[in-house]
């Protein structure tokens, strides 16, 4: 997953060099959501790390 965020970030620092357009709002848009399905994952394991714990 982590191979995605930065070949996104790449995608969406060429968009950036080449103007704000739809290629740079599109990247935007999708790190937006890698970003909170990577929060949820990272609720769900630090919950499921004290749950185990116990």
């Amino acid at each position: 997953m982590i191979r995605w965020i930065l070949i996104f970030l790449v995608v969406a620092l060429i968009a950036a060099v080449l103007g704000f357009g739809g290629i740079a709002a599109g990247a935007a848009s999708i790190a937006k959501i890698i970003f909170y399905i990577f929060l949820v994952l990272l609720a769900i394991s630090v919950i499921m790390h004290f749950v185990r714990k116990t």
